[in-house]
């Protein structure tokens, strides 16, 4: 780590207190993450982070009273500079999408490794969309309700719902949505990672959106 960097401020909200404070110590373990707080709820987040001003929310979805999609939809409004990454227990496509729509940047199941909820933090705090390998899927099937010319080609799925786009365009928007890097989409695609951002930059001017995580939200839907 950088000592003169900032660390990244997270706050953590879970209705389970073991999850919470086993979540405050593994972050905290971290020489780059500073936790600021934790809640037991949506409406107790939304007012941590208000008064906090963290870099981003680790939010469970499931709490009583403002469940985590009606808080991450709030914090968007409310604390617009904050990103939220889901950790969840579920990963059906209804959770997914919710929580995308709702403005999450990155959604995370709580069956995730030490390092891969490192690896998750660091990315979302650093403005990158991170997600589980089942959230892919999800916002596929949910890009279209007719289904692709080819079975299982995402490609043939997003260009069906955004015909704006050419069917590179819609190739590059598909790896996206699976979470690869600009450098996994050139080797993917057999091109240079130059001409992945060329792409990656007409998806976002036709899609009407100015990062990744705003792509992958409207691919869902939102």
């Amino acid at each position: 780590m950088n000592e003169d960097a900032a660390p990244i401020r997270v706050l953590i909200a879970d209705d389970q207190a073991i999850v919470r404070d086993g979540l405050a110590t593994v972050l905290g373990l971290l020489p780059d993450v500073e936790v600021v707080g934790t809640a037991a709820n949506g409406n107790e987040a939304v007012r941590l982070a208000v008064l906090e001003r963290p870099d981003m929310i680790l939010m469970d979805l499931r709490m009583p009273g403002l469940d985590g999609v009606a808080a991450t939809a709030r914090l968007r409004t409310e604390v617009p500079d904050a990103a939220v990454l889901v950790l969840t227990t579920y990963a059906d496509d209804e959770s997914i999408l919710a929580a995308l729509r709702a403005g999450a940047t990155g959604y995370l199941t709580k069956d995730a490794g030490r390092a891969e909820l490192a690896a998750a933090v660091r990315s979302v705090a650093r403005g990158q969309a991170t997600f589980a390998a089942e959230v892919g899927a999800a916002v596929i099937a949910a890009a279209t309700t007719s289904p692709p010319r080819k079975p299982g080609n995402a490609a043939d799925a997003l260009g069906s719902r955004f015909p704006e786009l050419t069917r590179r365009e819609a190739e590059v928007l598909a790896l996206i949505v699976n979470g690869l890097s600009n450098a996994a989409i050139a080797s993917e695609l057999f091109v240079g990672v130059t001409t992945v951002k060329t792409h990656i930059n007409a998806i976002f001017a036709k899609l009407g959106v100015r990062d990744r995580a705003s792509a992958i939200a409207r691919v869902a839907g939102n």
